[in-house]
C-alpha cells in the first residue's frame, strides 16, 4: 500500500493530508499562531481545586479552562515526581536529587486524592486529551516522552517491550541492550520500530530523550509558577515518528522551512528514506494538485456518497456520533438481503475511513440497513473489525444488536475535525436573500439597452438558466422577440443547466462574455 503525506503550509495553519493509494485517510490542521496540538506537552501546573466526590482535581496549566486529573492518572511513581518537584531549587544538585529519589514508594491503587494533593501545590503533568466542548484538558502525572524507537519513563525503572515484536530472541536482545545503557531511575518502553535497530541508534535516541527531560529541571528549579516545561514534537514530525515505514512513497511540502525540518527529521530517524521528501514548486495549490481538495469537499459534509447511489448521513451530538446507512437510489439488481449486505459492506469501508479522517472519538453508533441473515451480520462485524485494525487510536467494535446497530468506541484525544464544505451562493452572496424576481427581465432589458445604445453592439448571446430561457422565449410574441424588434438587434438565448436560477451572462456573437466599460 502506497502512502503519501501532503503538507500544505500557509500563513495561518499547516494542513497535513495522509493518502493511502491516493485516497484521503487522515487530515490534520495545526494552527501557526495558536498552540493547538498540545497532546504530549508537559507542564508544571498548580492544583486549583480538589473534587473528593470524583477522587480528582482541577489543575491550572495556563489554559482558559482548568484541566482535569483523576487519582488513577497520578501513576504509581507520583510520590517520586512530587518530592522531586517540591524540593528542586536553584541551589540543589538536580541530578543527585533525581537519582536519590526512591522508586520503591508506589502509590496505592485505591487511595484518596486529598491525601496527596492540596490546593496551590505544584504538580508535573502531561496532556493526554485536548479540551473538548465545555471540558478542559485531561492530564496524567505519569510522564512519558516518546521517540521513534523508545518511550522514556522517568522514575519507572523498568523495561517493557512491544507485543508486536514476535521474535523472542529479538525481545531478549533489545531488553539486554537497553538495560545496559539505561541510567538509574529511568524506564523505557521499546516500540515496534526498534526491531532490528543497532545499539548506537537506540543509545543516541535514549540520550536525546533524557536530555529533553533534564533540560526542564532548570525551569522547575528557577520558577515554581505554571509553565510549559517542554512540548511534544510538532504535528508533522509526530505523524512521521509514528507512521513512517517502508510503505511511504513520498512526502510533499510546499514551504522551504517546513521542508528542511521534515527532511532533517526523516534523515535522522530513517536515513534510507531521505529522498522521498520533496519540495513542491507547482503553480497550482498543492492540495489541488494532489486531488486533496476535491476529496475534502466530498468527505466532510453531513451526507457522504457511496457507490451506486447509496450514502451515509453523519450527525454529531454532545454525547456521541451517529451514522445512518441508506441505500438511496442504488439499483436493486439482487434480492433485498444480498443488496442490503453489499451496501453495508461498502458503508463499513467508508465509515472506517471517516472515523480516522474526522478523528471522531467517544461513542459512535452506526445504523446499518437491516439484514435477516446471521451469517451476513457476523461477516459485517468481522469486516469492520479488520478495517479498524489499521486505526492507531484505541477502539472497540461490538457486534450488531438485534436492531441492526453497531456500537464503536474510539479514543478521544481532541475534538472531531469539522470542515464547512458549503460555498457562498453566487446569487445572494451569502445573505440568504435575492433581488425581486419580478424585476429580473427589467434588469436584463436595461443591460441590453446599455449595450445597444451606449456601446453600439447589435448581436448578442444571452446565457441563462433553462427556466429563465423558457420564460424569455415562450410563445410566438416572446420577450426575446419584443426586445429584438424594440432595439433592432440579433439576440439568441442559450440555456445552461449549471447556472443558478437568476444568473445571466451577456456574450458577443463569438460566445465570449461582454465586459462593461468602466
Amino acid at each position: 500500500m502506497d502512502k503519501d503525506l501532503i503538507i500544505d503550509v500557509d500563513k495561518s495553519e499547516v494542513s497535513i493530508a495522509l493518502l493511502e493509494n491516493h485516497r484521503l485517510i487522515e487530515l490534520n490542521k495545526e494552527s501557526v499562531e495558536h498552540k493547538g496540538y498540545c497532546v504530549g506537552d508537559v507542564y508544571l501546573g498548580r492544583v486549583k481545586k480538589l473534587l473528593p466526590s470524583l477522587n480528582a482535581a482541577f489543575v491550572d496549566i495556563g489554559d482558559e479552562k482548568d484541566a482535569f486529573v483523576h487519582y488513577l492518572d497520578l501513576g504509581f511513581n507520583f510520590l517520586a515526581f512530587d518530592h522531586f518537584a517540591k524540593n528542586l531549587n536553584e541551589n540543589s544538585d538536580a541530578g543527585a536529587l533525581f537519582r536519590s529519589e526512591s522508586t520503591d514508594r508506589i502509590l496505592e491503587k485505591e487511595g484518596k486524592i486529598e491525601r496527596f494533593l492540596s490546593p496551590g501545590q505544584p504538580i508535573i503533568v502531561q496532556v493526554v486529551k485536548e479540551p473538548i466542548s465545555t471540558k478542559g484538558s485531561r492530564l496524567t502525572a505519569e510522564i512519558s516522552i516518546a521517540g521513534r524507537n523508545i518511550v522514556l519513563l522517568p522514575f519507572a525503572d523498568k523495561v517493557s517491550i512491544s507485543q508486536k515484536i514476535s521474535s523472542k530472541d529479538e525481545k531478549k536482545r533489545l531488553e539486554r541492550l537497553v538495560y545496559s545503557i539505561l541510567p538509574k531511575n529511568y524506564g523505557v518502553i521499546i516500540r515496534t520500530a526498534a526491531e532490528g535497530k543497532k545499539a548506537a541508534v537506540l543509545d543516541a535516541e535514549l540520550k536525546s530523550l533524557i536530555s529533553k527531560w533534564e533540560e526542564s529541571w532548570q525551569k522547575i528549579a528557577k520558577d515554581k509558577s505554571v509553565q510549559l516545561l517542554f512540548a511534544e514534537n510538532k504535528h508533522t514530525t509526530t505523524i512521521l515518528r509514528d507512521l513512517l515505514n517502508d510503505s511511504f512513497t513520498s512526502i510533499h511540502v510546499n514551504d522551504e522551512g517546513v521542508f528542511k525540518e521534515v527532511d532533517d527529521y526523516v534523515s535522522l530517524i530513517s536515513p534510507d528514506q531521505e529522498k522521498i521528501v520533496k519540495l513542491y514548486k507547482g503553480s497550482e495549490p498543492i492540495f489541488d494538485h494532489f486531488d486533496v481538495t476535491r476529496q475534502i469537499k466530498g468527505s466532510f459534509g453531513r451526507v457522504v456518497s457511496l457507490k451506486q447511489g447509496a450514502y451515509l448521513v453523519i450527525d454529531h451530538t454532545e454525547a456521541l456520533h451517529v451514522v445512518d446507512v441508506n441505500s438511496g437510489t442504488r439499483v436493486k439488481q439482487k434480492e433485498q438481503e444480498e443488496n442490503s449486505f453489499d451496501v453495508n459492506i461498502y458503508a463499513a469501508d467508508e465509515i472506517a475511513r471517516q472515523l480516522r479522517l474526522r478523528d471522531m472519538g467517544g461513542i459512535v453508533i452506526v445504523d446499518f440497513i437491516d439484514m435477516e441473515s446471521n451469517e451476513h451480520k457476523i461477516a459485517l462485524y468481522k469486516h469492520m473489525t479488520e478495517l479498524m485494525a489499521t486505526d492507531r487510536a484505541k477502539h472497540t467494535v461490538l457486534p450488531l444488536t438485534k436492531f441492526g446497530l453497531m456500537q464503536i468506541t474510539r479514543q478521544r484525544v481532541r475534538p472531531a475535525t469539522e470542515i464547512n464544505t458549503s460555498e457562498t451562493c453566487p446569487v445572494c452572496h451569502g445573505t440568504g436573500k435575492v433581488g425581486p424576481t419580478v424585476l429580473f427581465d427589467d434588469n436584463l432589458e436595461n443591460q441590453l439597452a446599455y449595450y445597444v445604445k451606449e456601446r453600439g453592439l447589435s448581436k448578442f448571446i444571452l446565457k441563462v438558466n433553462p427556466v429563465c430561457a423558457a420564460y424569455l422565449t415562450k410563445g410566438f410574441n416572446s420577450i426575446r422577440r419584443k426586445w429584438t424588434k424594440k432595439y433592432k438587434c440579433s439576440l439568441a438565448v442559450e440555456s445552461d443547466g449549471d447556472y443558478p436560477l437568476l444568473k445571466a451572462v451577456w456574450c458577443g456573437p463569438d460566445g465570449e462574455p461582454l465586459e462593461e466599460e468602466e
